[in-house]
């Protein structure tokens, strides 16, 4: 990857001749072809690791306005899910995809995948817990997505989520008020940064020793509908910010249609009370899986006894009387590969996939092997203290490799060029299969019908407008 510019006037210099100014001074697009094969890799780079924080905005600012041009937009899948929930449109699952370690890389195999098998309802999404430990911010991680749709030719729909948007139990117990309003400015960070699709994930309260379903629910589906009302008050003009929710927090007890009843009941209520709308458009729920996965000793993944009856049960409830697109899966990607086929059958709306990805970039045959041993030895002196007596250390390395991609995230961008083609080549051909388990085949149009462009203004940032007034027209 070429390394950043280091000034503005590079920055200015870089662009000459391929990004210049219309007669309203917005950003035109000059030279379509050294867009995608000469500028673009600069840019990304320099918006994910310039040191100066003005050169970061700026180039990310100069990215999605090139998107804009070149016909790539951030845009909500709400009327999409809107018309499954319908019954207007469906026969396929939407795969949400955590790009975590080489979100470029990641999201570029995805759209060559997407174009291929013209399947254009696939999210990017970022969780909360991971924008920390992978030093990932929302606008960061839009600029890769964004600039990757460029580089690959890609044009239309970007479905950027803001994943397990999460309540941290202890934080809010403690200190309530401080945890909504860090809840609060992430979602505005989000948002500016193209993130149209918020996952709400306030299941952490649900609490069992009430007496009663709607009583345990009650912290879960009141936070939710705050929380849904910030968003509809940040979304922009001509947006629906599509809102998910969760009933049952991932890796604990299997959810019911009585849990579903329970949250639904109580928070359409709320919303209702607060003349906040539209409410969420899809569930995510327990069906038996984990985060990652559950490792044997080995460091092998044990097989999840998931339970398809109460996936299947409660995505047709969900879609029946609460008119959602349906239930979310989390927790798949580790799943043996002769199950995928089964989430379309059963009605899925979505499903989240993160951590078989990461194990495919760690596991390649082409990932560096001295930078793999460095990450690990990084991980036992750093973690070393986590890990249990019961636990071999292949347990604990994959327990914890997610966390060396933020301060190894330069030497990822740096490994050789074409180590991370061939890991891009085995991304893409795990993104194909899954994606036509999925139903995702011919899907484009399907999007086209329900998804239409919006024009959302972006400013310029302040370090960049000095340099704007040189950029040619």
């Amino acid at each position: 990857m070429t390394l950043e510019w280091t000034s503005m006037s590079q920055l200015r210099h870089g662009i000459r001749g391929v990004l210049g100014k219309d007669r309203e001074d917005n950003l035109a697009v000059l030279n379509r072809t050294a867009l995608r094969y000469q500028l673009i890799d600069r840019l990304v780079y320099t918006a994910v690791l310039s040191r100066d924080a003005g050169l970061r905005e700026g180039c990310r600012w100069l990215i999605r306005e090139a998107a804009r041009v070149m016909g790539i937009f951030p845009a909500s899948i709400y009327e999409l899910y809107k018309a499954m929930g319908q019954g207007r449109c469906g026969g396929f699952t939407v795969p949400a995809i955590n790009a975590r370690g080489l979100p470029y890389d990641e999201a570029r195999a995805l759209f060559r995948v997407a174009h291929r098998l013209e399947a254009w309802p696939f999210v990017l999404e970022i969780a909360r817990s991971e924008i920390g430990y992978l030093q990932q911010p929302p606008a960061e991680y839009a600029a890769a997505v964004l600039g990757a749709a460029i580089l690959e030719g890609f044009q239309g729909p970007v479905f950027l989520q803001g994943d397990h948007f999460q309540v941290n139990r202890a934080s809010f117990q403690q200190q309530p008020q401080a945890e909504r309003e860090a809840l609060h400015s992430l979602i505005a960070e989000a948002v500016e940064a193209g993130f149209f699709n918020i996952d709400i994930d306030a299941s952490t309260l649900v609490d069992f020793s009430r007496p009663s379903l709607e009583a345990q629910q009650e912290p879960n589906f009141t936070v939710t509908a705050e929380l849904t009302g910030v968003i509809r008050r940040r979304q922009p003009p001509g947006i629906t910010i599509s809102v998910g929710a969760e009933i049952g927090e991932i890796g604990r007890q299997n959810s019911t249609v009585e849990d579903l009843d329970a949250f639904m009941t109580g928070y359409r209520r709320c919303i209702e009370g607060q003349n906040i709308s539209p409410g969420i458009s899809k569930i995510s729920i327990q069906t038996g899986t984990k985060h990652g996965g559950v490792v044997l000793p080995d460091g092998t993944i044990a097989r999840v006894q998931l339970d398809f009856d109460t996936l299947q049960q409660l995505s047709q409830v969900a879609r029946e009387r609460y008119s959602m697109a349906g239930a979310v899966q989390h927790g798949a990607s580790t799943l043996p590969d002769e199950l995928f086929h089964r989430f379309r059958e059963l009605g899925t709306a979505e499903i989240h996939l993160a951590t078989g990805f990461q194990n495919a970039i760690y596991d390649s045959p082409h990932f560096p092997p001295e930078l793999r041993d460095e990450i690990y030895a990084y991980l036992r002196q750093t973690y070393g203290s986590s890990k249990s007596p019961e636990e071999t250390d292949a347990q604990f390395l994959y327990r914890e490799r997610k966390q060396a991609f933020g301060p190894f995230k330069e030497k990822l961008w740096h490994m050789p060029e074409a180590r991370r083609q061939r890991i891009g080549q085995e991304l893409e051909a795990k993104f194909t299969f899954i994606f036509t388990q999925l139903g995702m085949g011919h899907t484009r149009e399907a999007v086209r019908k329900y998804i239409k462009p919006v024009a959302v203004p972006i400013p310029m940032p302040a370090a960049l407008k000095e340099v704007w007034q040189g950029v040619e027209a």
